[in-house]
C-alpha cells in the first residue's frame, strides 16, 4: 500500500449549485471518472448557496507505471528458466492418489520464491467429476492465505460417497520425465481434455504457471469477466482482476470467474474411433457428435489466462492449483454439475423482477420519479420497478437520504402509492462508507460511528483505518473477514428499510473501488466531504458529445456540431507528453512484494498498477490477510452480506440483489448487470455473449444498461436495444448524468417498438419464471447459445448474434445501424426441427446450415418458436401483478411428427419457501393436448384460449374434456396452419389447472 502524506498544498475547487440544475452535484456531492462514471447525483434546491468543496488531486489516483509481463521484452520465460518438479512418495487408492512434488533442479525464482516441496492430491469426486490439487507441503498461519482459499467463502467441489477411478468418465495419468506432468483423458473418446505434457510446472510464492495443450481450432467459452465474443479467440490475454472501469472490450472488468467450457466435435467411424473436427471445417452433409467438459480453477488471486493456437497458459499471483474437471458430456450437464457440486445453485428471483426496470443517474427527487412513472402509464408502457442511482443519498452516503430532495416523509407517501400500483423500488448502495470530518460536528454519520465502534473496517498495516476515496469523499471499507461485519451490514439494511420500504438492493463499486492510491484520506479528513479527482459528466472538460455509430447518417448537422465541440474539449484538456519512467520489481528470496509483484498483470488501470483505483494490495483484514490475497472476493462477500441483510428484513421473502463485482458462486445470492457500457452498437452486440457467459458462470439473472449508459443514445439504437433486452432476464434502461434522456417514451418509434417487444415478454413471463425455477432447482440455463441446445452441429460453435430463451424461443436481433434485415440460422432443420415465426405463426422456410435473410425493419425484432414446444402465457399488462391476475393461454408449436411438450411452475412468486406451489406439464400427441397438474397452489385464473401451430388441415369437432367446443370459438387459418380455440374460460371457471384436462381436435 502506498500511503499518501497529508495534502497541504492542494487547490480548492468550488462549483455553484444552480437553481434547478439537476445535472450538477449536490453539496457533499459525488463524482465520476470517464473511465468509470458509474454514478453521482443532482443539484440541491434552488435556495442552496454556492458551495466550495475540496477536490482530491488527479495525481492521487495515479498508479505507478509498470510494464505488463506480456509486453515486456525483458520478461523471463518461466517455462524455459524453471526446473519443474519430480513426483515421489506416490500413494494410490481407488479414489485417486497423493504424492510429494520436489523441485527438479536449481530454483529459478522467476517472479517470486520457488516452493521446494509440494503436496499433490488427485481425487475422483464422482463419475463425472475429478479434482487435482497442488499445495505447498509446509503451510502455517503465517502463509496460509498466500496459498489457501477459505473453504467457507469459496467451497471446494463436493465428493460422492462411492466415487472411484474405475467408475469415472475420466482418467488421469502422470509421468516424471523430463519433469512432472499429468494428463486427464476422457475414456470414451481416448482424447486428452487436459494435458501438461511438454510444459513445466512453476510454483512460487507470488507466481504459479501451468500449461495445457489444446486441439487446433478449439471451442472455449468462459474465463470471465470480459466483454468480447462468446467463443474465445487464440492469442488473447484474459486478465482476472476485479476492476472499476467502464467496460473496455477484451480487458478485465468487474468480476472474476476462472471457469471454462471446452466443446469438441468428432466424426465417429464404424469402428467407433473419434476424430476431432474443426467447427469451421465441418461438412453439413455429415453427422457429428460432441463432448463438452468444464474446468474450474479455484483460485481468487489475480490471474492471467493466455490462449495460444494449441495451448492454454494459466498464470496466477498466488494461491494454489485446485482444478476440478467436469466431464459433461454436454454443456447442460457440465453447467449443472459445476453449480450443484461446487458453486451453488442460482437464487430464485421474485416474479416481479422479470418485469421492466427504469433508472438513470440524474433523477433529482421523488417528484421526478413520479413523473417518470406517470409517463410510462401515459404511453401505455409496462413498468415494474423504478430505481435510484446515488442521487437520492445525503452526500452519497449509504443508508441516508437527502433530507430535501428525497425526504423520508415524502418517500413514504411515494412508496405507498407505488406499491399500491403493484410496482417496486430499488436504490443503489455503494461499497464504501463515508468517514466524517472530525472538525465538523454537523458532519456526523451514524453508520460510520456504529461501524467504527465495532471495528469492522479494513485497516492499514499499522492497524489504523484504511481511508480511501469514493463518491462521498474520503471513505472506509467494510472488512468481510471480521465476524462482526455481516451483522453490522445487516443491521444497517434493516434500519434503512424502516425508513424507506425498498424492494431490493443494487450493489455498486464492489471491486472494491477507491478513487485514490493507498490510504489517501489518512491525515486529510478535515478536507471531507471532498470531490473526486475527475470531472462529473456534464461538468466543464467532461461534457458529453458522444453518439452511437451511424448517428451522423441520420442527424448530420447535430453530429457535426457534437464532433466539433468534442474536438475542442479534447484539445483544451490535452497535456504535453512526457517520458515515462517504468518501475521494475525483482524478487527478493523469501519475501513477498504485494505492492508491486514481480509478475505484472495486464491490468487495465493506470500503469497496470494493482493499487490504482482500488483498495491497496497491502490493506489488512481482521484476520491478518492482505487485500492482495482476496481482492477478487470483496464483491462476492458484500453480496453474501446483503443477501442475509435482506433476509433479516423479511426472512420469508427472496432477496432481490443486482451486483457489479462477482465471483464463482455469487449467483446463489444475486444477479449481475453488465456495468457501465456505452451507447454504442458494439455494446449492444457484445451484450449477448456477456449474458451467455454468465449463464455458464451460474448467474442467469443478467442484463445490461439498455440503450447504453455512457454517452448519448439515439432513436435507432434505443429502438433496437429496447427490443433486444426485452428477451434478457434482467431488463433495465439506465444512463449517465447529463446525457440526453433515453426513457423508452422519449422517441415515438421507440414507444411502439418497446410495446411490441414487451407484449411478447409479458405474455411469456410464466415461461421465463419456469425457466428460473428450473435453473434454481437443477442448475439449467435461462439464456442459451444455439450450440448448447444443438450440440451435434459444429457450425453453431461461434454463433453469438442470436440466442435461445430456454429450449423454445429463439431471438435474432438486428445489431447494426441502418439495417432493414438480419441474417439468422435456423438450427436443427437437417434433423427435422421446425421453427415458427412468432408474429405470422407460420413455419419458417429455410435451408439447413444456411444464414437466412430475415426482414427486420426498424421496430421489428424477429422471434421464433421451436416446434415441439408448449408455451404457457398470460395477458400482457402494465405490471406483472396485473398480468398474473389475467386469464391463461397456451401456444403449442407442433414438431414434424405432431408432438409438443412444456411445463409451467406456479407459486406466490416471492416466498423463500412457498407453502403452496403447482407444476403443470403439457403434452401433445395425436391431435390431443393434455395438461396434468401436481401441487397445492390454487390457480384461480381460467384458461382463455389455446393456439396450435402446424395443424395440417382444418379439424372437425374440437373437444375439451369430452365437451364439444362451439364452432364459433374455433378458428383455423389455412395459410398459417394455425388452430385457435377460444371460449375455454367458460369451461375452466374454477381455474385453468384446477383439474387435469385434454383438448382434442
Amino acid at each position: 500500500m502506498v500511503v499518501l502524506a497529508p495534502i497541504t498544498t492542494l487547490i480548492m475547487h468550488g462549483f455553484n449549485l444552480l437553481a434547478g440544475a439537476s445535472l450538477l452535484p449536490a453539496a457533499y456531492g459525488a463524482f465520476s471518472t470517464s473511465a468509470k462514471p458509474s454514478h453521482a447525483s443532482s443539484a440541491a434546491s434552488s435556495t442552496s448557496p454556492a458551495y466550495s468543496q475540496f477536490t482530491i488531486p488527479v495525481e492521487a489516483d495515479a498508479g505507478a507505471q509498470l510494464i505488463a509481463n506480456i509486453d515486456d521484452p525483458e520478461a523471463i520465460d518461466a517455462q524455459k528458466a524453471c526446473p519443474g518438479y519430480k513426483a515421489s512418495n506416490v500413494k494410490e487408492s481407488a479414489r485417486g492418489l497423493t504424492a510429494t512434488l520436489t523441485l527438479a533442479g536449481e530454483a529459478c525464482n522467476a517472479y517470486g520464491t520457488d516452493v521446494d516441496s509440494l503436496d499433490l492430491s488427485i481425487d475422483y469426486l464422482a463419475h463425472d467429476r475429478l479434482n487435482v490439487q497442488i499445495v505447498p507441503t509446509y503451510i502455517d498461519s503465517s502463509n496460509a492465505s498466500w496459498f489457501l482459499l477459505d473453504e467457507h467463502t469459496v467451497p471446494r467441489a463436493s465428493a460422492a460417497e462411492h466415487a472411484s477411478k474405475e467408475q469415472s468418465d475420466l482418467e488421469i495419468t502422470w509421468a516424471n520425465e523430463p519433469s512432472f506432468h499429468f494428463k486427464v483423458t476422457r475414456k470414451v473418446t481416448g482424447d486428452a481434455i487436459f494435458d501438461t505434457t511438454g510444459s513445466t510446472l512453476v510454483y512460487e510464492n507470488q507466481f504459479i504457471e501451468f500449461v495445457t495443450a489444446l486441439p487446433k481450432d478449439y471451442n472455449l467459452y468462459g474465463i470471465g469477466e470480459h466483454i468480447q465474443q462468446l467463443r474465445l479467440l487464440d492469442n488473447l490475454t484474459l486478465t482476472l482482476y476485479a476492476s472499476d472501469i467502464a467496460d473496455p472490450i477484451d480487458t478485465n472488468v468487474y468480476g472474476s470467474h476462472p471457469f471454462y467450457l471446452d466443446t469438441r466435435y468428432y466424426e465417429v467411424d464404424e469402428q467407433g474411433k473419434h476424430t476431432i473436427v474443426a467447427s469451421d471445417k465441418a461438412d453439413q452433409s455429415k453427422d457429428y457428435v460432441s463432448y463438452s467438459h468444464g474446468v474450474f480453477s479455484r483460485n481468487a488471486h489475480g490471474q492471467e489466462v493466455i490462449t495460444k493456437p494449441e495451448a492454454l497458459k494459466w498464470r496466477t499471483l498466488g494461491g494454489s492449483i485446485d482444478l476440478t474437471f467436469y466431464s459433461g458430456p454436454s454443456q447442460a450437464e457440465v453447467t449443472k454439475n459445476y453449480q450443484l457440486s461446487t458453486i451453488g445453485l442460482p437464487a430464485l428471483q421474485q416474479y416481479f423482477t422479470l418485469g421492466f426496470h427504469q433508472c438513470r443517474w440524474g433523477y433529482n427527487n421523488w417528484t421526478e420519479l413520479e413523473d417518470v412513472i406517470n409517463n410510462f402509464e401515459r404511453f401505455g408502457i409496462p413498468l415494474e420497478t423504478i430505481w435510484n442511482d446515488i442521487d437520492y443519498m445525503h452526500g452519497y452516503r449509504d443508508f441516508e437520504n437527502d433530507k430535501n430532495r428525497y425526504s423520508y416523509s415524502e418517500g413514504e407517501e411515494f412508496l405507498e402509492k407505488l406499491h399500491a400500483s403493484g410496482r417496486h423500488y430499488v436504490p443503489i448502495v455503494d461499497s464504501a462508507l463515508y468517514i466524517p470530518n472530525p472538525n465538523n460536528a454537523s458532519d456526523a454519520y451514524d453508520t460510520y460511528t456504529r461501524g467504527h465502534k465495532d471495528d469492522v473496517f479494513i485497516k492499514n498495516p499499522d492497524g489504523s483505518e484504511y481511508i480511501g476515496a469514493v463518491w462521498p469523499g474520503y471513505t472506509v471499507f467494510p472488512d468481510w473477514h471480521n465476524p462482526k461485519t455481516n451483522d453490522f451490514w445487516a443491521d444497517e439494511i434493516v434500519a434503512y428499510h424502516k425508513k424507506v420500504a425498498i424492494d431490493g438492493i443494487w450493489i455498486d463499486m464492489s471491486e472494491v473501488s477507491s478513487f485514490c492510491v493507498g490510504s489517501c484520506g489518512s491525515g486529510n479528513l478535515s478536507m471531507n466531504p471532498s470531490h473526486g479527482p475527475f470531472a462529473l459528466p456534464g461538468e466543464p472538460t467532461n461534457v458529453i458529445y458522444d453518439y452511437p455509430e451511424g448517428f451522423e447518417l441520420t442527424n448530420k448537422t447535430e453530429a457535426e456540431s457534437a464532433a466539433s465541440a468534442s474536438s475542442s474539449q479534447a484539445a483544451a484538456a490535452a497535456t504535453a507528453s512526457s517520458s515515462v519512467s517504468y518501475l521494475r520489481t525483482t524478487p527478493t528470496p523469501g519475501v513477498r512484494n504485494v505492492n508491486y509483484p514481480p509478475y505484472v498483470l495486464n491490468h487495465d488501470q493506470d500503469g497496470h498498477d494493482l493499487n490504482s483505483h482500488a483498495v491497496a494490495t497491502n490493506a489488512t483484514h481482521h484476520d491478518g490477510v492482505q487485500e492482495y490475497d482476496v481482492h477478487n472476493l470483496f464483491g462476492h462477500q458484500i453480496l453474501n452480506a446483503t443477501y442475509h441483510g435482506l433476509l433479516k428484513v423479511d426472512e420469508s421473502k427472496r432477496p432481490f440483489i443486482i451486483g457489479r463485482s462477482t465471483f464463482a458462486g455469487s449467483g446463489k445470492w444475486a444477479g449481475h448487470w453488465g456495468g457501465d457500457n456505452a451507447s454504442k452498437w458494439a455494446y449492444m452486440f457484445f451484450s449477448i455473449p456477456q449474458a451467455l457467459s454468465f449463464s455458464l458462470f451460474g448467474i442467469p439473472m443478467f442484463g445490461v444498461d439498455t440503450c447504453g449508459f455512457n454517452g448519448n443514445s439515439d432513436e435507432e439504437l434505443c429502438n433496437r436495444w429496447m427490443q433486444l433486452s426485452a428477451f434478457f432476464p434482467f431488463y433495465r434502461n439506465h444512463n449517465t448524468l447529463s446525457s440526453i434522456p433515453q426513457e423508452p417514451y422519449v422517441w415515438s418509434s421507440v414507444i411502439d417498438a418497446t410495446k411490441v417487444a414487451m407484449k411478447i415478454r409479458y405474455a411469456i413471463l410464466p415461461y421465463f419464471y419456469t425457466l428460473f425455477h428450473e435453473a434454481h432447482t437443477t442448475g439449467s440455463t435461462v439464456m442459451r447459445a444455439l450450440s448448447w441446445e444443438f450440440p451435434t452441429d459444429p457450425s453453431l460453435a461461434a454463433v453469438d448474434t442470436q440466442f435461445l430463451l430456454g429450449p423454445s424461443i429463439m431471438v435474432v436481433p438486428v445489431l447494426a445501424p441502418q439495417a432493414t434485415s438480419v441474417k439468422g440460422v435456423f438450427p436443427g432443420l437437417k434433423n427435422g426441427e421446425i421453427w415458427y415465426d412468432w408474429y405470422t405463426q407460420t413455419a419458417v422456410d429455410a435451408e439447413p446450415g444456411v444464414n437466412t435473410t430475415i426482414p427486420a425493419p426498424l421496430g421489428h425484432i424477429p422471434v421464433f418458436v421451436r416446434g415441439g414446444s408448449v408455451l404457457p402465457m398470460q395477458e400482457p399488462k402494465l405490471t406483472t401483478k396485473e398480468s398474473r391476475e389475467s386469464p391463461w393461454s397456451l401456444l403449442a408449436a407442433l414438431s414434424g411428427n405432431g408432438t409438443a411438450s412444456g411445463s409451467v411452475h406456479l407459486d406466490d412468486g416471492e416466498s423463500n419457501f412457498p407453502d403452496d406451489s403447482l407444476d403443470v406439464t403439457f403434452h401433445v400427441e395425436a391431435s390431443s393436448l393434455s395438461a396434468k397438474a401436481t401441487g397445492s397452489w390454487k390457480e384461480s385464473n381460467p384458461l382463455a384460449n389455446v393456439t396450435v401451430l402446424g395443424v395440417a388441415k382444418q379439424p372437425g369437432a374440437v373437444e375439451f374434456n369430452g365437451k364439444v367446443v362451439p364452432t364459433s370459438s374455433v378458428q383455423y387459418n389455412a395459410t398459417s396452419h394455425a388452430l385457435t380455440v377460444g371460449g375455454l374460460d367458460e369451461l375452466t371457471e374454477e381455474g385453468a389447472f384446477s383439474e387435469d384436462w385434454t383438448l382434442k381436435w
